[in-house]
Protein backbone atom coordinates (compact mmCIF):
# COMPACT_ATOMS: atom_id res chain seq x y z
CA UNK A 1 0.00 0.00 0.00
CA UNK A 2 1.73 3.35 -0.94
CA UNK A 3 2.17 6.27 1.22
CA UNK A 4 -0.39 8.05 -0.07
CA UNK A 5 -3.03 5.78 0.16
CA UNK A 6 -1.95 5.44 4.20
CA UNK A 7 -2.54 9.40 4.78
CA UNK A 8 -5.39 8.45 2.86
CA UNK A 9 -6.98 6.65 5.59
CA UNK A 10 -5.64 8.32 8.71
CA UNK A 11 -7.12 11.36 6.97
CA UNK A 12 -10.66 10.34 8.47
CA UNK A 13 -9.66 9.32 11.64
CA UNK A 14 -8.16 12.46 12.71
CA UNK A 15 -11.19 13.66 11.84
CA UNK A 16 -12.48 11.74 13.99
CA UNK A 17 -10.53 12.65 16.66
CA UNK A 18 -10.59 16.12 16.14
CA UNK A 19 -13.88 16.21 16.43
CA UNK A 20 -14.23 13.78 19.72
CA UNK A 21 -11.72 16.81 21.32
CA UNK A 22 -13.48 19.42 20.61
CA UNK A 23 -17.13 17.84 21.94
CA UNK A 24 -14.58 17.32 25.10
CA UNK A 25 -13.67 20.57 25.36
CA UNK A 26 -17.51 21.99 24.36
CA UNK A 27 -18.56 19.78 27.24
CA UNK A 28 -16.01 20.19 29.54
CA UNK A 29 -17.72 23.95 31.47
CA UNK A 30 -21.11 22.09 31.94
CA UNK A 31 -19.51 18.98 33.43
CA UNK A 32 -17.41 21.40 35.96
CA UNK A 33 -20.84 23.04 36.45
CA UNK A 34 -22.53 20.36 37.37
CA UNK A 35 -20.06 18.46 39.30
CA UNK A 36 -19.26 21.93 41.08
CA UNK A 37 -23.13 23.22 41.52
CA UNK A 38 -24.86 19.66 42.21
CA UNK A 39 -22.14 17.20 43.13
CA UNK A 40 -20.58 18.91 45.98
CA UNK A 41 -22.99 21.50 46.89
CA UNK A 42 -25.09 18.11 47.41
CA UNK A 43 -22.06 16.59 49.65
CA UNK A 44 -21.83 19.80 51.48
CA UNK A 45 -25.53 20.14 52.27
CA UNK A 46 -25.27 17.12 53.64
CA UNK A 47 -22.46 17.49 56.02
CA UNK A 48 -23.97 20.31 57.36
CA UNK A 49 -27.14 18.72 57.81
CA UNK A 50 -24.98 17.19 60.75
CA UNK A 51 -23.68 20.09 62.60
CA UNK A 52 -25.13 22.47 64.97
CA UNK A 53 -25.25 25.37 61.76
CA UNK A 54 -27.07 28.58 63.14
CA UNK A 55 -27.16 31.67 60.82
CA UNK A 56 -23.74 30.18 58.90
CA UNK A 57 -22.49 27.04 58.27
CA UNK A 58 -19.53 25.37 60.59
CA UNK A 59 -18.08 22.77 61.42
CA UNK A 60 -19.53 21.62 64.80
CA UNK A 61 -20.18 17.60 64.14
CA UNK A 62 -23.13 16.48 65.76
CA UNK A 63 -24.38 13.48 64.06
CA UNK A 64 -28.14 12.54 63.29
CA UNK A 65 -29.24 14.80 66.16
CA UNK A 66 -30.92 17.14 63.41
CA UNK A 67 -32.93 14.16 62.16
CA UNK A 68 -33.96 13.47 65.18
CA UNK A 69 -35.42 16.79 65.76
CA UNK A 70 -36.29 16.91 62.18
CA UNK A 71 -38.98 13.93 62.61
CA UNK A 72 -39.76 15.19 66.15
CA UNK A 73 -41.34 18.56 64.81
CA UNK A 74 -44.97 18.30 64.13
CA UNK A 75 -44.74 21.07 61.58
CA UNK A 76 -42.09 18.10 59.74
CA UNK A 77 -44.83 15.58 59.98
CA UNK A 78 -47.43 17.88 58.37
CA UNK A 79 -45.08 19.12 55.75
CA UNK A 80 -44.45 15.39 54.98
CA UNK A 81 -48.23 14.10 54.84
CA UNK A 82 -49.42 17.29 52.81
CA UNK A 83 -46.60 16.75 50.11
CA UNK A 84 -48.12 13.14 49.96
CA UNK A 85 -51.30 14.37 49.43
CA UNK A 86 -50.88 16.62 47.58
CA UNK A 87 -48.38 14.27 44.86
CA UNK A 88 -51.04 11.74 45.04
CA UNK A 89 -54.18 13.45 43.62
CA UNK A 90 -51.97 16.05 41.72
CA UNK A 91 -50.25 12.99 40.18
CA UNK A 92 -53.45 11.32 39.31
CA UNK A 93 -56.07 13.80 38.28
CA UNK A 94 -52.97 15.36 36.41
CA UNK A 95 -52.54 12.71 34.11
CA UNK A 96 -56.88 11.85 33.74
CA UNK A 97 -57.44 15.03 32.92
CA UNK A 98 -54.26 15.39 30.59
CA UNK A 99 -55.37 12.22 29.09
CA UNK A 100 -58.84 13.44 28.19
CA UNK A 101 -57.58 16.74 26.85
CA UNK A 102 -55.03 14.93 24.74
CA UNK A 103 -57.84 12.46 23.06
CA UNK A 104 -59.86 15.46 23.06
CA UNK A 105 -57.45 17.23 20.92
CA UNK A 106 -56.56 14.04 18.88
CA UNK A 107 -59.80 14.50 17.14
CA UNK A 108 -58.31 16.56 14.52
CA UNK A 109 -60.82 19.60 16.12
CA UNK A 110 -60.64 23.03 14.01
CA UNK A 111 -58.71 25.66 15.52
CA UNK A 112 -56.23 23.09 17.61
CA UNK A 113 -53.44 25.49 18.01
CA UNK A 114 -55.65 27.92 19.48
CA UNK A 115 -56.83 25.48 21.88
CA UNK A 116 -53.65 23.94 22.20
CA UNK A 117 -52.21 27.57 23.33
CA UNK A 118 -55.17 27.82 25.72
CA UNK A 119 -54.35 24.46 27.91
CA UNK A 120 -50.77 25.44 27.71
CA UNK A 121 -50.87 28.79 29.00
CA UNK A 122 -51.08 28.07 32.79
CA UNK A 123 -47.84 26.20 32.62
CA UNK A 124 -46.29 29.62 30.74
CA UNK A 125 -47.32 31.67 33.41
CA UNK A 126 -44.86 31.37 36.57
CA UNK A 127 -46.73 29.90 39.93
CA UNK A 128 -46.67 32.65 42.04
CA UNK A 129 -49.30 34.44 39.53
CA UNK A 130 -50.86 31.15 39.36
CA UNK A 131 -50.82 31.36 43.12
CA UNK A 132 -52.16 34.98 43.27
CA UNK A 133 -54.97 34.43 40.84
CA UNK A 134 -56.27 31.27 42.19
CA UNK A 135 -56.28 33.36 46.01
CA UNK A 136 -58.25 35.97 44.66
CA UNK A 137 -60.86 33.55 43.06
CA UNK A 138 -61.08 32.07 46.40
CA UNK A 139 -60.92 35.11 48.26
CA UNK A 140 -64.59 35.21 49.76
CA UNK A 141 -64.91 39.03 49.14
CA UNK A 142 -63.89 39.07 45.71
CA UNK A 143 -63.87 35.78 43.49
CA UNK A 144 -66.49 33.14 43.34
CA UNK A 145 -68.38 33.42 46.37
CA UNK A 146 -68.93 36.91 45.39
CA UNK A 147 -69.94 36.52 42.39
CA UNK A 148 -72.46 33.61 43.03
CA UNK A 149 -74.31 35.71 46.17
CA UNK A 150 -74.23 39.04 43.53
CA UNK A 151 -76.42 36.80 41.50
CA UNK A 152 -78.81 36.29 44.13
CA UNK A 153 -77.55 33.26 46.08
CA UNK A 154 -76.68 34.86 49.34
CA UNK A 155 -76.95 31.87 51.45
CA UNK A 156 -73.40 30.41 48.88
CA UNK A 157 -70.22 29.58 50.52
CA UNK A 158 -66.95 28.94 48.72
CA UNK A 159 -63.71 30.42 50.70
CA UNK A 160 -61.67 27.11 51.22
CA UNK A 161 -58.32 28.99 51.72
CA UNK A 162 -59.69 29.66 55.09
CA UNK A 163 -60.09 26.59 56.53
CA UNK A 164 -57.39 24.66 57.67
CA UNK A 165 -59.82 21.26 56.18
CA UNK A 166 -59.76 22.55 52.91
CA UNK A 167 -57.00 24.68 52.73
CA UNK A 168 -54.42 21.92 51.13
CA UNK A 169 -57.05 21.13 48.28
CA UNK A 170 -57.15 24.77 47.01
CA UNK A 171 -53.90 24.44 46.54
CA UNK A 172 -53.98 21.23 44.82
CA UNK A 173 -56.45 22.88 42.39
CA UNK A 174 -54.35 25.89 41.72
CA UNK A 175 -51.37 23.44 40.98
CA UNK A 176 -53.32 20.96 38.75
CA UNK A 177 -54.44 23.81 36.68
CA UNK A 178 -51.00 25.20 36.22
CA UNK A 179 -49.66 21.57 35.26
CA UNK A 180 -52.01 19.66 32.95
CA UNK A 181 -51.78 21.63 30.41
CA UNK A 182 -48.26 20.57 29.65
CA UNK A 183 -49.34 16.92 30.38
CA UNK A 184 -51.76 17.26 27.68
CA UNK A 185 -49.10 18.01 25.32
CA UNK A 186 -46.67 15.31 26.13
CA UNK A 187 -49.58 12.40 26.05
CA UNK A 188 -50.20 13.98 22.82
CA UNK A 189 -47.53 13.36 21.30
CA UNK A 190 -47.84 9.98 22.47
CA UNK A 191 -51.08 9.39 20.87
CA UNK A 192 -50.02 10.82 17.47
CA UNK A 193 -46.81 8.43 17.78
CA UNK A 194 -49.13 5.73 17.91
CA UNK A 195 -48.72 3.75 14.04
CA UNK A 196 -52.04 4.33 12.11
CA UNK A 197 -52.69 1.12 10.92
CA UNK A 198 -53.72 0.10 14.87
CA UNK A 199 -56.32 2.85 14.84
CA UNK A 200 -57.40 0.93 11.35
CA UNK A 201 -57.22 -2.40 12.18
CA UNK A 202 -59.27 -1.64 15.45
CA UNK A 203 -61.50 0.05 13.44
CA UNK A 204 -61.91 -2.98 11.26
CA UNK A 205 -62.37 -5.32 14.08
CA UNK A 206 -65.00 -3.03 15.39
CA UNK A 207 -63.87 -2.22 18.86
CA UNK A 208 -64.90 1.02 20.27
CA UNK A 209 -63.35 4.19 20.40
CA UNK A 210 -62.80 4.68 23.65
CA UNK A 211 -61.93 0.88 24.07
CA UNK A 212 -59.43 1.59 21.27
CA UNK A 213 -57.91 4.59 23.62
CA UNK A 214 -58.02 3.19 26.91
CA UNK A 215 -56.48 -0.55 26.44
CA UNK A 216 -54.94 -0.29 23.08
CA UNK A 217 -53.85 3.49 22.63
CA UNK A 218 -52.75 3.76 26.41
CA UNK A 219 -50.20 0.83 27.18
CA UNK A 220 -48.29 1.89 23.91
CA UNK A 221 -47.19 5.26 25.41
CA UNK A 222 -45.32 4.02 27.81
CA UNK A 223 -42.54 6.29 26.94
CA UNK A 224 -44.83 9.73 27.30
CA UNK A 225 -46.64 8.83 30.57
CA UNK A 226 -43.25 8.11 32.22
CA UNK A 227 -41.93 11.83 30.97
CA UNK A 228 -45.25 13.15 31.86
CA UNK A 229 -45.06 10.97 35.60
CA UNK A 230 -41.81 12.57 36.39
CA UNK A 231 -42.09 16.09 34.87
CA UNK A 232 -45.14 16.15 37.81
CA UNK A 233 -42.98 14.45 40.34
CA UNK A 234 -40.11 16.61 40.10
CA UNK A 235 -42.94 19.52 40.35
CA UNK A 236 -44.43 17.78 43.37
CA UNK A 237 -40.88 17.67 45.70
CA UNK A 238 -40.25 20.84 44.95
CA UNK A 239 -43.47 22.75 45.60
CA UNK A 240 -43.08 25.95 47.21
CA UNK A 241 -44.09 29.10 44.61
CA UNK A 242 -47.62 28.36 44.90
CA UNK A 243 -47.82 27.53 48.41
CA UNK A 244 -46.29 30.57 49.36
CA UNK A 245 -48.66 32.78 46.65
CA UNK A 246 -51.56 31.33 47.77
CA UNK A 247 -51.72 30.70 51.56
CA UNK A 248 -48.18 30.83 53.05
CA UNK A 249 -47.71 27.83 54.57
CA UNK A 250 -51.61 28.53 56.73
CA UNK A 251 -54.06 28.56 58.01
CA UNK A 252 -51.97 27.02 61.06
CA UNK A 253 -49.31 25.03 59.05
CA UNK A 254 -52.02 23.08 57.38
CA UNK A 255 -50.44 23.53 53.64
CA UNK A 256 -47.02 23.79 55.25
CA UNK A 257 -44.95 21.79 52.51
CA UNK A 258 -40.98 20.43 52.93
CA UNK A 259 -39.48 23.23 50.82
CA UNK A 260 -40.92 26.06 52.93
CA UNK A 261 -39.87 23.59 55.88
CA UNK A 262 -36.67 24.59 54.20
CA UNK A 263 -36.69 27.88 53.36
CA UNK A 264 -38.02 29.07 56.64
CA UNK A 265 -35.21 27.51 58.84
CA UNK A 266 -32.42 28.74 56.24
CA UNK A 267 -34.31 32.64 56.40
CA UNK A 268 -36.76 33.12 59.17
CA UNK A 269 -35.62 30.98 61.90
CA UNK A 270 -31.86 30.90 60.71
CA UNK A 271 -31.31 27.18 61.54
CA UNK A 272 -29.15 26.20 58.30
CA UNK A 273 -28.39 22.75 59.97
CA UNK A 274 -31.69 22.27 60.59
CA UNK A 275 -32.88 23.42 57.13
CA UNK A 276 -30.13 21.17 55.43
CA UNK A 277 -31.27 18.57 56.71
CA UNK A 278 -35.24 18.66 56.34
CA UNK A 279 -33.06 19.40 52.07
CA UNK A 280 -31.68 16.06 52.63
CA UNK A 281 -34.70 14.07 52.94
CA UNK A 282 -36.02 15.46 50.19
CA UNK A 283 -32.97 14.50 48.10
CA UNK A 284 -33.71 10.86 49.49
CA UNK A 285 -36.76 9.83 47.46
CA UNK A 286 -35.43 11.41 44.27
CA UNK A 287 -31.93 9.23 44.31
CA UNK A 288 -34.79 6.40 45.26
CA UNK A 289 -35.89 7.05 42.18
CA UNK A 290 -33.17 7.36 40.34
CA UNK A 291 -31.64 4.29 41.09
CA UNK A 292 -34.36 2.22 40.74
CA UNK A 293 -34.82 3.93 37.04
CA UNK A 294 -31.09 2.80 36.68
CA UNK A 295 -32.01 -0.81 37.81
CA UNK A 296 -34.96 -1.16 35.39
CA UNK A 297 -33.09 0.39 32.73
CA UNK A 298 -30.23 -2.45 33.37
CA UNK A 299 -32.16 -5.13 33.66
CA UNK A 300 -34.46 -4.04 30.34
CA UNK A 301 -31.04 -4.30 28.89
CA UNK A 302 -29.86 -7.29 30.20
CA UNK A 303 -33.24 -8.84 29.06
CA UNK A 304 -32.51 -7.27 25.50
CA UNK A 305 -29.33 -9.24 24.99
CA UNK A 306 -30.02 -12.25 26.29
CA UNK A 307 -33.19 -12.35 23.81
CA UNK A 308 -30.50 -11.36 21.49
CA UNK A 309 -28.56 -14.54 21.86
Amino acid sequence: MTEVALAAQAQPRRRRRRGSLQAILATTPMIIAAVGVFVICILFSIFWSMTNSKLFPNFNFIGLTQYQRLWGTDRWIVSVQNVLVFGSISLIVGLVFGYLLAVFMDQRIRQEDLFRSIFLYPFAMSLVVTGLVWQWMYDPNLGIQSAVRSLGWTGFTFAPLIHESTALYGVIVGGVWNGVGVTMAILLAGLRGVDGEIWKAAKVDGIPTWRTYLFIALPMMRGAIATAFVLQLTGVVRVFDIVVAMTGGGPGFSTQVPALYVIQHLTDRVNVGQGMAAATMMLAPVMLLIVLRGLFVMRAESRAKRGAK
